[in-house]
């Protein structure tokens, strides 16, 4: 039987600027970079998001189903578009994001006409996963059906994954971050969490408020440092897994969404928990090593593929 897994969330247009002013096109999200990582392990995966009836929408689409993500949760809206930002480098190589996504169509996934199909699809997987930020973009109404969601794909067998990434330009309110982020960690069978997500999010005690699911649900947590190393936490274990060293550091954007693909994709094919994150830091410690969100084929680390249960 195929397993079946859902990633939610939002993929945006992305600009880079060049030294000399000129601006290099692509596109970029988080819960989409670990759906495409899914996807190059073998995993059944679609991606569950809202787009326009532009052209860019339609290459989006299109270029996710070349890498063999599934495109049929995309609901189009006439008249709509994907948000957009520009990245830009200063001498230093530091880079800051400039963001127009407002009206982004990925804000009404759980809202408007297809709705209500979206969430009755969205049960029937096997393994549903959002990040912090698939939280931030929608509203009270929007969550509290991404709640109810959850506890549909749960009530079937299912389980929801859930990563705390955490970008504080996209809460306006931190108090209403703070309370969304513990009701999801509540929801989820499988936390990924960072030190650094939750001390912006909740001070000194944020390590504290994933423990708090420790016995109840599996968390992986990362940790600062280098190398990188992460807590695995699960069916009674504590365990420490630390990354091998890396020894060029080009770019460290998807690190953590190749990281989750390659962990679930190890447990999905049955692997246990320290294992599984041993994978995910062998392909994070690829991705980084490359320019970019999604590293060339080639570059792809021998990791195994999942394989479905036969019937």
């Amino acid at each position: 039987m195929t397993t079946r897994v859902a990633c939610i969330g939002e993929c945006m247009m992305e600009l880079s600027e060049r030294p000399d002013g000129s601006l290099l096109r692509g596109y970029g999200g988080d819960t989409l970079n670990t759906a495409l990582y899914l996807a190059r392990l073998g995993v059944a995966v679609d991606y569950v998001t809202a787009l326009g009836d532009d052209p860019w929408s339609e290459e989006m689409r299109a270029a996710w189903a070349a890498e063999g993500i599934g495109t049929d949760r995309v609901r189009r809206l006439p008249g709509r578009m994907p948000g957009l930002y520009i990245i830009r480098t200063d001498g230093s190589g530091e880079r800051s994001f400039h963001y127009w996504r407002d009206s982004a169509a990925a804000r009404d996934l759980f809202s408007g006409p297809g709705a209500a199909e979206t969430r009755a699809a969205l049960a029937g997987y096997d393994l549903v996963y959002a990040s912090g930020i698939s939280l931030s973009l929608y509203g009270e109404d929007g969550r509290a059906a991404l709640a109810e969601t959850f506890r549909a794909v749960q009530a079937k067998g299912g389980r929801v994954a859930f990563d705390t990434n955490y970008r504080p330009r996209g809460w306006p309110d931190k108090i209403k971050a703070q309370e969304a982020f513990r009701a999801a960690m509540a929801a989820a069978d499988l936390i990924f969490a960072s030190t650094e997500d939750l001390e912006w999010l909740y001070g000194p005690e944020g390590e504290a408020e994933v423990l708090r699911h420790r016995g109840r649900c599996e968390i992986v947590l990362k940790g600062s440092g280098s190398p990188p190393a992460v807590r695995v936490l699960a069916g009674g274990d504590d365990v420490r897994v630390t990354a091998s060293p890396v020894a060029s550091v080009v770019d460290t954007t998807a690190a953590g969404d190749s990281f989750a693909a390659a962990y679930m994709a190890a447990r999905l094919a049955g692997q246990p928990p320290a294992e599984a994150a041993r994978h995910g830091h062998r392909l994070a410690g690829a991705v980084i090593g490359h320019r970019g969100a999604v590293i060339p084929r080639a570059a792809m680390p021998a990791l195994p593929s999942h394989q479905d249960d036969q019937p």
